[in-house]
């Protein structure tokens, strides 16, 4: 029995059909072999735009799951080279996003936000840590969502002196 090829899928052709003659009979296998031939492809095909579908399924959950973490924000206590330093120091966020600083080194750290550098209505003492809390061992976080549009100052009581300050743009 003769096979037809396509896509490594082998494919029984048709040439036991009777026909007329042997030229219609070849006419008939050739015809018939054609449209067996088609099938195979259009479910390959079928198969190959399930699997991009699903790939862009896919795709689109991470997205999704990168979007909803990109509504949170990590800030680095201490640099990685024993610098007193906000990480990143200068930042800018949506209304509502959350913010996390993390303790990463020369802690004890906190978050102070200064009441005379944050937009009008604000109350400083809801948004920051007492500054007598102290983040004291790598790891630890303080976290705040800021929800007034403006610009936000804030520093670590025990750093300030030395620079540690920061600033945060609410959109």
């Amino acid at each position: 029995m003769a096979t037809v090829t396509s896509a490594a899928v082998a494919i029984p052709s048709f040439t036991g059909l009777k026909a007329g003659g042997a030229s219609s009979s070849s006419r008939v296998s050739t015809a018939a072999s054609a449209k067996v031939a088609a099938a195979p492809a259009a479910r390959l095909t079928v198969k190959a735009s399930l699997k991009d579908v699903g790939a862009v399924v896919a795709a689109t959950a991470v997205s999704a799951m990168l979007a909803s973490n990109a509504m949170a924000l990590d800030v680095l206590l201490g640099g990685d080279d024993g610098s007193l330093a906000f990480i990143p120091g200068n930042f800018s966020v949506s209304a509502g996003e959350k913010i996390t600083f993390k303790n990463n080194a020369g802690f004890p750290h906190n978050v102070v936000f200064d009441e005379d550098e944050i937009p009008a209505g604000v109350d400083a003492s809801k948004i920051s840590m007492a500054e007598e809390d102290l983040l004291n061992a790598a790891g630890e976080t303080y976290s705040v969502t800021l929800s007034e549009k403006g610009t936000y100052t804030f520093y670590c009581a025990p750093h300030q002196g030395a620079g540690m300050v920061g600033k945060v743009t609410v959109n």
